[in-house]
């Protein structure tokens, strides 16, 4: 069984969906866990279903588009729990569905803030304590839609593919310095998130829903979505000791929809 006992994490936009299920996996694995988001209701219901496994969790109202913010949830995690191990960068938004003709440039802006200067605000807040005790992993949440081009999403993927870039970047600037960083790569994931998408998928192109949600599907391998308890072992395997060599990767867990 992999062990995070003692081990502290903090997982941005950790109330619902992949993050809340990778918050769970860690509390079960032992850890302690400080969550991070705009939206204070679900932290809290996730804090309380971590405390009934017999975990201990908090959570912090962040934005991790905010300088200030990051640092507070740095701060705020220092003072709950005296050390941080684990960065899980899985805060984002979804972002418009149109083309970039019709798109305006705070659309364009908010996504980059949120998706990818997001994680590289949370990763520079957590680094110098990772330093300091000479360990620490960064997990990056990117998407199927960094690996291949997304039409009619652009500032998500543009996003999401430059947080590969970070990863391996972050990961040769501070793993001699005992930091490892990787990366998921989730694909259609079954939650409501996902139906959401191609709910404005379908009307953007002004298809079937039925139509758009079987073209996603059909892409796989294993011809379905992957579910976020999938994503959530993934997440628990790069963070621990037994994935101790794998730095600067980036994983995919899309049931074989992107074959590289």
């Amino acid at each position: 069984m992999i062990d995070l006992k003692d081990r502290v994490a903090i997982i941005t936009g950790g109330g619902y969906g992949i993050g809340k299920k990778i918050a769970l996996a860690y509390a079960r694995a032992g850890a302690k866990v400080m969550l991070a988001a705009r939206t204070v209701e679900p932290m809290k219901e996730t804090c309380a279903e971590i405390e009934k496994l017999g975990a201990k969790a908090a959570c912090v109202c962040a934005s991790v588009a905010l300088e200030a913010d990051c640092r507070k949830m740095v701060d705020e995690t220092l003072k709950a729990f005296g050390r941080i191990d684990i960065l899980v960068n899985n805060a984002g938004i979804a972002g418009p569905t149109k083309r970039i003709t019709e798109m305006s440039l705070a659309e364009w802006q908010e996504v980059i803030d949120i998706d990818l200067t997001g994680a590289w605000l949370a990763s520079r807040a957590v680094i110098p304590t990772m330093d300091a005790q000479r360990s620490g992993n960064i997990l990056m949440i990117s998407s199927g839609a960094g690996r291949r081009g997304y039409p009619l999403r652009a500032p998500y993927a543009a996003a999401k593919w430059a947080m590969i870039g970070l990863t391996q970047t972050l990961a040769r600037e501070w793993g001699t310095r005992g930091i490892r960083v990787n990366c998921i790569c989730p694909g259609a994931i079954e939650g409501d998130r996902i139906e959401r998408v191609f709910r404005a998928r379908a009307e953007a192109l002004k298809q079937p829903y039925e139509l758009v949600k079987s073209a996603f599907i059909s892409e796989s391998a294993l011809n379905r979505m992957a579910t976020e308890e999938e994503v959530a072992r993934v997440a628990l395997f790069l963070v621990n000791d037994t994935s101790a060599a794998v730095s600067g990767q980036t994983i995919n867990v899309d049931c074989g929809a992107i074959m590289n």
